[in-house]
């Protein structure tokens, strides 16, 4: 054999480098290598990273600082395959981070991503694809990105994997993308039902857990729910209830079926099936809360639907709500109050409940939890309403109290809801004392004082409701509940206007609160209300004509019209026709301005000022009682010595004896008085007798003591009016000739009959100026007024067809006009069988021919009101 020869190695070409092995320990080295251009050192680098971040957040976190994750992204499309996997891995794990998910989304991974759940890819690639999706889903913004790259037809096909890991991460990110109602569009028309059914074959609680949570959020949708009937899910979830093993199921099985339970047919499928009593014994006789919670959830959501409540009372699903009311878990009691509320729309259901129910719930209202409080209200609010049985029930069962506690709740509903359940009760008329007698108007001011508009509203229906009668409003009032309840008038929400508006037109049948309501604005804000045709309401409308009536003069300034129930009454003053939204000048500062040239303020005032007070009984003659002769010249010129003294305006004092001119019965020391006058003409005389009569009226401007409470100028021409009018008119048992005679009097006193014609030469004008004038006032007394045109006559016989009991209104027209209307039974008409004819209206002449009736609809009406 040959000696062998021993090759001579050729040396590398010069043109190529080296190997060389490094071994890094620094991650920063590893993550520059994620930039080589050879595939060797990216898988291996990849490799070395994927290891790092495994081992926990703080890893994470530091190669997000070291810039790994931007080159990742690229290798996600690298050509060689195993480059592409190992860098899917790595996104997988890191997805997890949030700064890396937010980086993510930033730079557009999402097709990348969704291109490795190719079928080609390994089941690897597909695990970790999916795991990056997954944890991407969980924000609202990569959702749609994700449906709107088309992620969600390779992930319900991977459902069907043998890898249960892909299993698992495809099935949560389809549950995290239902959330979007988009998404859960889409799922329906790639007919997501069947391959989620097919997971709860599981033999994975995990995977069979999300599927029913995907089921739960999905099947919120009816297209879904139907679905769900026809691939047989239904069959499904009974069974899944019906395994005690699977016990850690149940609680989303419940939830999956408490949405079916929303359709109709579902119930009825149930129902044929037995599955509906089965439920009902399953949440009644189950030990867990949860469980038990999400039956009664199922209960509520079905019960929204009338054939659903029937059949559910057909079951008797009443007494199972009744037994979770007694659980120890407040969970359950609060589900189990809440399905109950929603039964009380059946009828049947409501009646059961008034026996066995109430009780439970009152009880719940003394719990210590808010929550529990709440839903307990909010039952009882709906049991109570419209059912007076189940009212009576709440207050036989001391709930009145626990009720008035709630309404100190720190949660709003609860608050709410228990005035809510006052005011059915307060509606009651024999249940109103109690809800009276515990103080219901005290604990209510601090509900009226809220912020929440819901028990504003409810707060102000239950004041509308209690404050009926004249003890429970006076309560009202000194408690201070009339301030807030004012305050509410200002609310820009339409409800708690409206009802604050309907407990002010409560409150205001009473006097003194009315007063009070004004006093505090009630008036101006209804006022304004009503001037906006989007605010105003009936209620706001009825408040503020109720408080006008105790109001008169403003109401007669506002509207010019007083029905013949505004009992006109000492005080009142008519200022004129005045614009809506102009403010009424009170009496007293009407009294102290000066006389101007705008139109006299007519006053009616027959009680006595406290500058000017009342004769005394010696003073009075004996022989023709008070008012109907003033005195005898010596004693009067004595008095008006004395008034003046004290500020009365005398201008005439030293020139005559004053007699009044209008009485029809004389003193004997007036009589003779008189005939020493004979050589005096009539003018001069009717002209003494004016300012005499002024002397009777204490001057208004002001002079005195200015620490004195102000009074209104006294009348005591009119106080005599009525003392007349009472004596001689109101015994006259005939109600036409009392207001025959009434007119004839009035016009007497105010000038007489006028002629039409002669209308223009009646110089009323001037006697009122010269009433002012020697006033000092624009306010003036109706008794001084001789020569009085329509408006005068007309509230003069207003004011005594008030004192003596005659109906009538008062009503004002244009350029001075204003009437009386009175009804009357027409004696020439006949109605029906056994029936009286209705009473007609007709005007009362004060002016042309006093006395005369015209019917309204008369020519004679028409040309004495507006021509």
């Amino acid at each position: 054999m040959g000696k062998k020869i021993k090759k001579e190695v050729e040396p590398p070409p010069k043109d190529v480098f080296d190997p060389l092995t490094i071994e890094s320990k620094k991650a920063a080295t590893v993550v520059l290598m994620l930039n080589s251009p050879e595939e060797e050192i990216l898988a291996k680098a990849c490799e070395a990273i994927y290891r790092f971040a495994l081992k926990g957040e703080e890893n994470k976190a530091t190669l997000l600082e070291l810039g790994a994750v931007e080159p990742l992204t690229k290798l996600l499309t690298h050509e060689d395959k195993t480059v592409r996997r190992n860098a899917t891995m790595i996104s997988g794990v890191l997805a997890s981070n949030n700064d890396v998910k937010k980086l993510l989304r930033e730079l557009d991974v999402m097709n990348s991503v969704i291109a490795q759940l190719a079928p080609e890819e390994e089941a690897v690639v597909h695990e970790f694809a999916s795991l990056c999706l997954a944890s991407l889903s969980a924000e609202h913004t990569s959702k749609a990105h994700i449906c709107a790259q088309g992620g969600l037809e390779p992930l319900l096909r991977l459902l069907g994997s043998p890898d249960p890991d892909v299993k698992k991460n495809c099935i949560e990110c389809i549950c995290n993308l239902a959330q979007d109602f988009q998404c859960r569009a889409t799922l329906q028309e790639l007919n997501a039902i069947p391959p989620i059914l097919d997971l709860l074959k599981s033999e994975y609680p995990v995977i069979q857990l999300l599927a029913l949570k995907t089921l739960g959020v999905v099947t919120n949708d009816k297209e879904s729910r139907a679905m769900l009937r026809e691939n047989q899910g239904l069959d499904h979830l009974i069974k899944i209830l019906e395994t005690k093993e699977l016990n850690d199921l149940h609680t989303e099985a419940l939830s999956v079926m408490a949405n079916c339970l929303e359709d109709a047919d579902t119930v009825t499928f149930i129902q044929q099936t037995s599955g509906l009593r089965k439920l009902l014994a399953f949440a009644e006789n189950s030990t867990s809360p949860d469980i038990q919670r999400n039956a009664a959830k199922a209960i509520t959501k079905a019960a929204y639907d009338a054939e659903n409540r029937k059949l559910f009372h057909e079951q008797e699903v009443e007494k199972c709500l009744v037994a979770l009311l007694g659980s120890e878990n407040d969970g359950t009691k609060i589900a189990a109050s809440q399905a109950i509320s929603a039964m009380c729309e059946n009828s049947g259901s409501k009646d059961f409940f008034n026996n066995q129910g109430i009780p439970q719930l009152i009880q719940l209202l003394k719990s210590d939890n808010e929550e529990v409080r709440e839903a307990a209200a909010l039952t009882l609010a709906n049991l109570t309403t419209c059912n007076p049985a189940n009212a009576k029930a709440t207050a036989e069962a001391d709930g009145i109290g626990p009720l008035i506690s709630t309404l100190s709740s720190k949660r709003d509903g609860a608050v709410a809801n228990a005035a809510t359940v006052l005011t059915n009760l307060a509606t009651q008329e024999p249940l109103r004392g109690s809800v009276q007698s515990h103080d219901l108007l005290r604990a209510i001011i601090g509900p009226l004082r809220s912020a929440n508009a819901v028990v504003q509203s409810r707060a102000a229906l239950a004041v509308a409701s209690t404050a009926c009668d004249a003890g429970a409003r006076a309560e009202l009032r000194a408690a201070g509940g009339l301030e807030p309840l004012v305050d509410l008038l200002r609310s820009k929400d339409d409800r708690v206007r409206r009802h604050a508006s309907w407990a002010v037109a409560v409150c205001a049948s009473d006097e003194l609160v009315a007063v009070e309501l004004c006093r505090l604005g009630a008036l101006d804000i209804l006022e304004e209300i009503n001037l906006s045709v989007s605010r105003k309401n009936k209620y706001s409308e009825i408040a503020y004509n109720k408080l006008l009536n105790n109001n008169l003069s403003l109401k007669y300034s506002q509207t010019g019209y007083l029905s013949s129930s505004n009992i006109i009454t000492d005080g009142f003053y008519d200022y004129g026709r005045i614009n809506p939204g102009t403010k009424l000048l009170p009496l007293k500062e009407l009294s102290l301005q000066e006389p101007s040239d705008l139109r006299a303020v007519l006053l009616i005032n027959s009680k006595s000022s406290e500058v000017s007070p009342p004769l005394s009984m010696e003073d009075r003659s004996s022989d023709t009682g008070y008012g109907r002769s003033i005195s005898s010249s010596s004693s009067l010129r004595r008095t008006s010595k004395e008034k003046a003294n004290a500020g009365f305006v005398s201008p005439t004092e030293e020139k005559s004896e004053p007699t009044s001119g209008r009485n029809t019965v004389l003193s004997k020391s007036a009589t003779k008085e008189k005939g020493s006058r004979k050589g005096r003409g009539k003018k001069e005389d009717e002209k003494l007798k004016e300012e005499e009569e002024v002397m009777l009226v204490p001057k208004v401007i002001g002079e005195g003591s200015p620490e004195k409470e102000w009074y209104p100028p006294s009348d005591p021409i009119f106080s005599f009016y009525v003392y007349e009018v009472t004596k001689t008119i109101l015994p006259v048992t005939n109600i036409r000739e009392q207001i025959v005679t009434l007119a004839k009097y009035v016009a007497e006193k105010m000038g007489g009959p006028i002629a039409r014609d002669k209308l223009y030469e009646f110089s009323w004008e001037l006697h009122i100026s010269e009433l002012k004038f020697q006033l000092k006032s624009n306010v003036v007394p109706i008794g001084l007024i001789r020569k009085g045109i329509f408006y005068h006559r007309a509230l003069l016989f207003k004011a005594l067809a008030d004192r003596i009991g005659i109906g009538c209104s008062l009503a004002r027209g244009e350029y001075g006009r204003a009437w009386n209307e009175v009804k009357l039974m027409d004696g020439s008409r006949k109605g029906m069988i056994g029936c009286l004819p209705p009473p007609e209206v007709f005007i009362v002449d004060l002016m042309f021919h006093p006395g005369e009736l015209m019917k309204v609809k008369s020519r004679e009406a028409e040309l004495y009101r507006f021509l």
